[in-house]
């Protein structure tokens, strides 16, 4: 029986996907584990997989993360994914990669299923170990860099003129540039484990891996044609925790009689809760029905939303597979998941993508003509009032959304990145 051990940060919007996997993987009579945070532990144990903890300490590390004062939209950007990655990733890389070591010691398994933001698998045991390790990636869209997308991690708009791939390709070269720091202490840590030059970018080396999966198409990611053959587009792979059920009799309260708007913050939002705002006020006189959710570790009542309009209705938390038929439109600050899920149910959404990720996301949301990015700087309630009325009346936006909802239904999501990592061992 073939052993998987999946490797991931403990966030929900990293472990949820890898879950989705490794119940893949046991249909199929594969033997899964988990290495990962303390907060991971129980819901890693409640669905029946082994458990391996992080051994270094994690909270310091969140706590710099995702502190509310950690920077204004207006500084983010490549700078600030350059500090996030050297004061995250980097920091415990060689801590990671002994962790992994004793883990194979004592369990040892046939592949590592890997979090692309938990690197020492990819940049360190893959080498050291000789072991088959799998980048499975929780964002939409492939990080190997190459001519048919701009360079990742800025949000940039797809390169179409001649003109504006001149550019792309200037600002490609740029960032490698300012990175050659990053990659040295790269080395550093490869060469304390006796390991040569990484020679490549983080995210190039991924593409040399043996297998690299992403969860959606080709057609959401720029419909790209210039990656390596290791890439592989197997559609969405969702999964929940099955306490997080029984919405459904809220949502019968709501009124039918309008379109119904979500709008969501996702369930990690650090800042004030601008968009909860803005949609208050934006959308109050508006012919929707507004369906708020504020997030399971936030009072509705302690955002300062004001006194609501009676289309207004806030809970902490809201099944999607309950909410989503019932709506017309979301608007979200841009999870992997929200946006996934909404795409799914052939929804257009509006994405105010604040960090991480998010910016990637939106812009292919764009591109792909199923919703709109505002930017975090504009979100005022009379930017989202404008939107969700042209979001609402122009119909080549749902259009678009349908196509996409279409594409994922013909992929095998989970079960298709089972069946990939299946062949590979």
């Amino acid at each position: 029986m073939p052993r998987f051990l999946i490797t991931t940060w403990p966030f929900p919007g990293h472990v949820y996907p890898q879950m989705a996997i490794a119940h893949a993987l046991r249909r199929r009579g594969h033997e899964v584990a988990f290495y990962t945070g303390r907060s991971a532990e129980d819901v890693v144990r409640s669905e029946g997989f082994g458990y391996h903890p992080f051994t270094f300490p994690e909270e310091p590390i969140y706590a710099r993360l995702f502190r509310p004062d950690r920077g204004s939209f207006e500084r983010r950007g490549m700078l600030r994914l350059q500090a996030t990655v050297r004061e995250w990733l980097l920091g415990t890389l060689g801590e990671q990669a002994n962790d992994v070591e004793a883990i194979l010691e004592t369990w040892p398994a046939d592949a590592l299923v890997c979090d692309p933001s938990l690197w020492a698998p990819v940049l360190i045991t893959h080498e050291l170990r000789k072991i088959p390790v799998v980048l499975s990636s929780f964002v939409p869209g492939c990080m190997v860099p190459g001519p048919d997308a701009p360079p990742f991690g800025l949000g940039l708009p797809l390169p179409k003129t001649r003109a504006a791939k001149l550019a792309s390709r200037a600002i490609a070269v740029a960032t490698g540039i300012s990175n050659r720091g990053f990659r040295h202490e790269v080395d550093d840590v490869r060469s304390a484990f006796g390991l040569g030059k990484l020679g490549m970018s983080v995210s190039a080396y991924t593409g040399t891996l043996p297998l690299y999966i992403v969860p959606a198409t080709r057609e959401f990611d720029y419909n790209r044609h210039d990656l390596p053959p290791s890439v592989h587009y197997v559609g969405p792979f969702t999964w929940n925790p099955p306490q997080n059920a029984g919405s459904a009799e809220w949502l019968r309260q709501i009124p039918r009689d309008l379109p119904w708007v979500h709008v969501t913050e996702g369930t990690v939002h650090n800042n004030r809760p601008f968009v909860l705002q803005a949609a208050a006020e934006g959308l109050r006189d508006l012919p929707v029905r507004v369906v708020m959710t504020t997030g399971s570790d936030r009072d509705p009542g302690e955002l300062g939303l004001g006194k609501l309009a009676p289309n207004m209705h806030v809970g902490r938390w809201v099944s999607h597979s309950e909410l989503l038929p019932l709506t017309n439109l979301v608007v979200t600050t841009g999870g992997a998941g929200t946006v996934l899920a909404t795409l799914m149910a052939g929804l257009p959404l509006i994405s105010v993508p604040t960090d991480w990720d998010k910016p990637e996301i939106a812009q292919r949301v764009v591109e792909s003509g199923a919703g709109l990015r505002l930017n975090p700087k504009h979100c005022t309630p009379a930017e989202i009032q404008r939107l969700v009325n042209r979001i609402l009346t122009e119909n080549s936006f749902r259009e678009n959304a349908q196509k996409l909802a279409a594409s994922f239904r013909k992929t095998k999501g989970a079960d298709g990145a089972a069946e990939l990592l299946e062949s590979l061992v």
